[in-house]
């Protein structure tokens, strides 16, 4: 039995949701434990592509249990638009389980959120305009609707009239917005809630019962480390906890239960939305990793902003989440380069920066400290084990794990489940893989 938290090691968008589905296959149960719609995971099998924003990857192994947890929000029509479409693709969503005190994003929301950020200007923050933000808010206020509420009709009407007239005021007073009429809210939810009654549970419970029973349970954060609200690139980050302590208050279950933490990064990096990005690559080098990377947001379609790999943020990154190994993705996006820079340190101020500044405006300040090493000049996507890898492709991944002080468990080298070379299984597995060398000095 093993009990395994998969993390973004960037800013997101590392394709978790591949080596999410890879692990699925060894994992009974899947849960589900932060973010909302502003999320977005691809996963590719044979001819077919599946884009998930609220389901756990693991729909698609129809033996496996999927929970979305109680750190979540859930914007019903998205999710039931997600299951209609799975079930259209032959998928079926039986084992879906919604938590039944996960936070409901409502109409308002989506509105606050969009009409917030324009009014912000120069000053926003990049939301994807999906009312996240505004949903989180209200949990903090305690003026929040739960899926609970959603099964309960009487309670949804006292609370969403009430709630709507509310919202009314900031929509029109504060952003010249036309009010919502209350009645047709409340309508329009009472039919998602008929949909998604037989889904919803104690899903805490659930999770409790099964590491009683011993089922081995993967649990799944959205976007990633230097988003989180309290550990991220502050404001520039998103409204929940994607570290891996976000998968204990997510999901409702105790820290001494959880046995690895496995950190995805891309071989490079890439940022969506505004904030600081010291490694972001703004030539023709940039454009060919976008391109060559198909950089575009799961959710929102927006281009990434792409660079090379940053070993400071990976390190903290490991040091945040108390990593014990990493998949790397995307590895064969870089087969065309002469040369490969990788960030070491940072140099802000006239001074070195070994270590990720928790200060916005010096991390702003920051420049990249550069080691370059060869390109590999010929194509991985073929490549399943690492004797199949060039030369300096494995030297390549080597300096990425003495870098980061952690080893390689998984090398992705394309969008579908098969290209992909397992070092170790990062489940069932010893605690080290094998891509490791001693840490070398970054001084």
């Amino acid at each position: 039995m093993a009990n395994v938290i998969v993390i973004g090691a960037q800013w997101g968008d590392e394709g978790k949701g591949k080596i999410t589905d890879l692990l699925s296959k060894s994992a009974d149960v899947v849960v589900r434990y932060q973010g909302g719609v502003n999320a977005g995971h691809t996963v590719v099998v044979k001819d077919q592509t599946f884009k998930l924003h609220l389901i756990p990857s693991g729909i698609l192994y129809p033996d496996t249990e999927c929970i979305i947890g109680c750190g979540t929000v859930i914007d019903p029509k998205v999710l039931i638009e997600e299951l209609d479409q799975l079930e259209q693709l032959g998928v079926s969503t039986e084992n879906l389980l919604i938590s039944e005190t996960a936070h409901v994003t409502m109409p308002y929301h989506r509105i606050l959120d969009q009409a917030s950020e324009e009014r912000r200007g120069e000053h926003r923050i990049g939301t994807t305009g999906r009312g996240i933000g505004p949903t989180y808010a209200d949990k903090s206020e305690r003026t929040g609707i739960r899926m609970i509420d959603l099964m309960d009709p009487e309670s949804l009407r006292k609370r969403l009239r009430w709630t709507v007239e509310y919202k009314n005021v900031i929509l029109e007073k504060l952003y010249n917005q036309t009010p919502l009429d209350p009645q047709a809210v409340i309508d329009e939810y009472l039919v998602y809630a008929d949909r998604l009654r037989p889904h919803v549970v104690d899903s805490s419970l659930r999770i409790y019962d099964a590491i009683q029973r011993k089922r081995n349970i993967l649990f799944e954060g959205a976007q990633g480390t230097l988003l989180d609200l309290d550990h991220g690139t502050y404001p520039y980050v998103t409204s929940s906890n994607p570290v891996a302590g976000g998968a204990c208050v997510g999901t409702g279950v105790g820290p001494t239960v959880i046995d690895r933490v496995i950190g995805v990064a891309k071989a490079y990096t890439t940022r969506v939305g505004e904030g600081p990005f010291p490694t972001e690559l703004h030539g023709i080098t940039g454009e060919l990793l976008c391109d060559r990377g198909a950089e575009f947001g799961t959710t929102t379609g927006r281009r990434r902003r792409c660079g090379w790999f940053d070993a400071v943020i990976g390190r903290y990154a490991v040091r945040i989440n108390g990593l014990d190994c990493l998949a790397i993705t995307k590895l064969d996006v870089l087969d065309e380069m002469d040369e490969i820079s990788i960030c070491v340190a940072y140099e802000v101020d006239g001074e070195r920066c070994n270590d990720f500044p928790s200060n916005a405006r010096r991390f702003a300040r920051c420049k990249p400290i550069y080691k370059t090493v060869p390109g590999w000049k010929q194509s991985t996507a073929n490549c399943r084990t690492l004797e199949d890898l060039p030369r300096q492709a494995l030297d390549y991944l080597k300096l990425l794990a003495e870098l980061m002080e952690v080893p390689i468990a998984i090398v992705s080298l394309g969008a579908s489940r098969d290209q992909t070379i397992i070092v170790e299984d990062p489940i069932h597995g010893p605690k080290r893989a094998l891509l490791s060398t001693n840490p070398i000095p970054t001084h």
